[in-house]
């Protein structure tokens, strides 16, 4: 049988092509057709569609953008659902609400299926070179079926438990990582505001206890003012509501978070979602402009 890997995006695409790689009998689709031809240069067999998947494969993988992109393609909610899920494992990849992850795995195990989160951390260059951080929550035996099959693609995996543990777990990681590039571009501001040599502030930042893999890869990106996208700032904006979310409910605080949340919404809305999450530096820029002129 196939592995089915649905959702060929900035991650999805990488993830699935190391998998074909690897040697991985993969079956494969993606909502645009063109993102499929590298699967198939790859090895790939590329389906029909999203039933066309279920039907020729037992695990099936999800690396889709939001909620109801991952009902559509599982027909949940419809007399499809029960016939694409039972008897498949389901490996929900991408990044939604806990919550809904903890419905869906309701839904799944009653329709025969089984249910693995597995949300990952790292962006396209770390999807690239196989270096995602996976976490894993599920029934054990789904678990242990499904880590061998994530080894393409994850350098690390860390069983969390029951679901949606996995989930919660990416979301405290995500909260560190939007706060950590946030204040590297608050920084970069202000040391390129006062006039600094730019580049300079690159190598003492690179020099001393506060760089790390994030730093080495998003400054430069600040100094070049290169904004391809590697993580998108509106998918960065979706992880800072989905955490606020969380924090919410669970009556936490989260000022650094709020923060956060306020300029990549700034960010989004002044039209450059589609860009890296380091355009974030353009939110504050703006924001400092403004002052000037009140």
């Amino acid at each position: 049988m196939h592995t089915g890997f649905v959702g060929l995006g900035v991650m999805g695409q990488p993830m699935a092509l190391n998998l074909a790689r690897a040697g991985t009998p993969l079956l494969v689709w993606n909502r645009t057709p063109a993102r499929c031809e590298p699967l198939r240069a790859a090895g790939a067999d590329i389906a029909a569609g999203p039933a066309d998947v279920f039907d020729r494969a037992d695990v099936v993988i999800l690396m889709l953008a939001d909620e109801s992109t991952v009902d559509a393609v599982l027909g949940r909610g419809t007399r499809d659902f029960a016939a694409r899920v039972a008897g498949h494992v389901i490996v929900h990849m991408g990044t939604t609400s806990p919550a809904y992850s903890g419905g869906l795995q309701g839904d799944v195990r009653a329709a025969g299926g089984r249910y693995v989160e597995a949300p990952v951390s790292g962006s396209r260059v770390p999807a690239e070179q196989g270096q995602l951080v996976a976490m894993l929550a599920g029934d054990a035996d789904a678990v242990d079926a499904v880590r061998p099959l994530l080894a393409p693609m994850c350098r690390e995996t860390f069983d969390c438990g029951h679901v949606p543990d996995a989930l919660q777990m990416k979301l405290s990681v995500n909260l560190f990582l939007i706060t950590l590039v946030t204040g590297l571009a608050e920084a970069f501001h202000f040391a390129d505001r006062h006039g600094l040599d730019r580049r300079r502030f690159l190598d003492v930042l690179d020099a001393g206890p506060m760089a790390s893999p994030v730093s080495r890869v998003k400054a430069p990106k600040l100094l070049a003012r290169d904004f391809a996208v590697q993580a998108a700032a509106k998918d960065v904006l979706k992880n800072n509501q989905l955490i606020a979310e969380a924090a919410r409910k669970a009556g936490l605080a989260s000022p650094l978070l709020d923060v956060c949340h306020a300029l990549f919404e700034e960010t989004v809305t002044q039209g450059h979602g589609g860009e890296d999450m380091v355009a974030v530096l353009r939110a504050l820029e703006a924001r400092t402009d403004s002052a000037r002129y009140d």
